[in-house]
Formats: structure tokens, C-alpha cells, sequence
């Protein structure tokens, strides 16, 4: 097995399991039922399938150049320091603004 043929490997497994991550995400934003649900998809799973993407972009032109491709890197630094943030900050604005809760999710014991 050559050099490309496993960094080909790498970069397929990083897109398939980005794209999965991804797919899950997005079903998850279109199928829980409220608010503070959909949004554990977009923050948890797509973050994670994007950063896949991201990697195996990495890869894939790290191999062609020779040397470390750091535009995926910095990248993949700030979509993990700037979506826990957003999705805390779009959390507690629900709640502040007292968003409806679907019946069917637990509360935390205080809201009861």
C-alpha cells in the first residue's frame, strides 16, 4: 500500500463520517419537537460532521502540498470555540424570552 493509497483511505473515512455526522444533525433539527431540542443537532452532531469534513480537507491537501495545510485548522479551532458559545447564548434567550416547551420533554426539576 503506497502513501496516497492510505491517505486516500484517511480522506474518504473523514468525508463519509463527517457527511453521516452531518446527515444526523440535520434530521435532528427537522424531527425533535421544540426548540431547546433542535438544538442539540446543529451544535452537537453537525459540529462534529463538519469537523470531519474540515479534517479530511486537511488531509487531502496536506499530502498534495507536502506540509501542513493550517486554513483547515484554524478553521476547525474556531467552529469549535464559536458554536457552544452561540448555541449558550441562543439557549438562554429562549429561556429569557420564556419559550413554549413541547409537553412530551422533561423539565428540569426546578421548572416543575
Amino acid at each position: 500500500m503506497s502513501d496516497a493509497s492510505w491517505v486516500e483511505w484517511l480522506v474518504a473515512a473523514l468525508l463519509l463520517t463527517g457527511s453521516l455526522f452531518a446527515l444526523v444533525g440535520a434530521i435532528g433539527l427537522f424531527k425533535l419537537p421544540d426548540f431547546f431540542m433542535r438544538l442539540h443537532g446543529p451544535t452537537k452532531a453537525t459540529t462534529l460532521g463538519v469537523g470531519a469534513l474540515v479534517l479530511g480537507s486537511m488531509a487531502y491537501f496536506s499530502a498534495q502540498s507536502g506540509s501542513i495545510s493550517l486554513h483547515e485548522l484554524l478553521i476547525t479551532f474556531f467552529l469549535f470555540l464559536t458554536a457552544p458559545v452561540s448555541a449558550n447564548m441562543l439557549a438562554k434567550a429562549a429561556m429569557h424570552e420564556k419559550l413554549r416547551r413541547e409537553p412530551r420533554t422533561r423539565g428540569e426539576p426546578w421548572d416543575q
